[in-house]
């Protein structure tokens, strides 16, 4: 299973996160034989990344758990293993990558599944011991570690991980300070209402919101470690842990410096092929051309993204070429509420509020020419389902039908005139 880099794999891939796992899962299914190999960073078998923010951070579920497939599933399906490595640099003419440890590995087909490196903060103090970041099961290991001594608390960013993280840490009883540069949280993912939800959700779980404030400083005391965070107001928060969710940056510079289109992210078409032969990238590093996005170029950080893509891939490996049109789709667990969202909802000229979120259990409808483009359902599970079937359909929607819950959307939807 673990194995010494192999000179030569028929498809090379990098990366053992969801992408990486599942474009040798897919190819495997679909009948390669070839040899295939994966290359990861971690010592880990390839394992699911969401969880570490949530069930693993909480100890709701081991790591055995949360593995994308069992250690022995790899050795059955001859898929070659090389952890703890780290590709550092692509010669795309020669078909070989080259690792930090000075291996050099062909291939035939390169499939880039890295994903991206978590951001840190550009301020002073931001090396300092018990800042911390969460993108490994080592992050998130280190962090409950260091969470259990922890007396203050402050999670900088509020987003899918703050938000997530602060949830378990308050319900395991610490005190926790959340900050947020911009005026609420998840603003880059949702409207304004289902923010305003969540921000109340967590006043009363006794998480304290510092929004539209952005950090200065971090200041260390005498052996290095964080003792506060400095805002730009002057406004100092005690601090002796502080993690730091403030998304991403695609880790594609081996592939840029190969000479790959690279824009926040690799550039790959619509069946995942980079602008190099026979290189595809999938995931949360890939920059596409989305068309529930009307065609915009961008990332989608989600595992459906990575599996699918993964697929457009092996398809396209195998002769099968099908491109990548599937509908974006994301969740989040915070307490006792499942968020999930279906579609994107940026661009949207009107949001409709479906059920009452006094009830904890709502939906927010998002439309663009009276069309659903997206849905943000909370422990709405069948809107969610039924949702999923609806974005991207050219059905005009009465705004008065969609707030009624008595209506479900799939009856919405069959008895309109298409």
């Amino acid at each position: 299973m673990k194995c010494a880099p192999p000179s030569h794999s028929d498809v090379l891939i990098v990366g053992a996160g969801h992408g990486g796992a599942q474009a040798a899962i897919a190819l495997r299914q679909m009948g390669f034989s070839g040899s295939l190999t994966i290359v990861g960073e971690e010592p880990e078998v390839p394992y699911e990344r969401p969880p570490l923010s949530k069930e693993y951070f909480s100890g709701d579920k081991t790591f055995d758990r949360i593995r994308i497939r069992p250690p022995e599933f790899w050795d059955e399906r001859n898929v070659t293993l090389v952890l703890s490595e780290r590709v550092e640099a692509v010669d795309a003419e020669g078909r070989h990558v080259f690792t930090e440890t000075g291996a050099k590995m062909g291939y035939n087909k390169l499939i880039w599944a890295t994903g991206g490196r978590a951001r840190t903060l550009p301020c002073p103090g931001g090396g300092l011991a018990n800042v911390l970041t969460l993108r490994t099961r080592a992050d998130a290991d280190t962090l409950k570690r260091r969470s259990d001594d922890a007396q203050h608390i402050v999670v900088i960013g509020g987003g899918y991980i703050g938000l997530e993280s602060a949830a378990v840490l308050a319900k395991s009883g610490k005190p926790v300070v959340l900050i947020e540069a911009l005026d609420r949280v998840l603003a880059r993912v949702a409207g304004e209402d289902l923010s305003r939800f969540f921000e109340a959700e967590h006043t009363a779980h006794r998480v304290t919101l510092c929004l539209n404030k952005a950090v200065a400083e971090l200041q260390g005391n005498e052996q290095g470690a964080v003792a506060g965070v400095v805002l730009e107001d002057c406004e100092r928060i005690p601090a002796d842990l502080v993690l730091v969710g403030i998304g991403i940056i695609p880790a594609v510079a081996p592939l840029q410096a190969a000479g790959a289109n690279c824009n926040n992210g690799v550039v790959v078409d619509c069946f995942c092929q980079t602008s190099l032969p026979d290189i595809y990238a999938i995931g949360d590093c890939a920059a596409h051309a989305n068309h529930f996005a009307d065609g915009a170029i961008i990332r989608l950080e989600s595992v459906q993204n990575a599996n699918d893509m993964a697929s457009t891939t092996a398809k396209h490996i195998m002769g099968k070429a099908e491109p990548y049109v599937a509908v974006p789709w994301f969740w989040s667990n915070q307490y006792d509420l499942k968020l999930q969202t279906v579609g994107l909802s940026a661009g949207h000229d009107t949001a409709v509020l479906r059920g009452d979120p006094a009830s904890r259990s709502f939906s927010i409808v998002y439309l663009k020419d009276k069309k659903i483009i997206a849905l943000d359902c909370v422990n709405a599970i069948k809107d969610y389902a039924q949702g999923r079937k609806i974005i991207g359909s050219a059905v005009n929607f009465d705004l008065r039908d969609i707030m009624n819950t008595e209506n479900s959307l799939k009856n919405m939807f069959f008895y309109k005139d298409i």
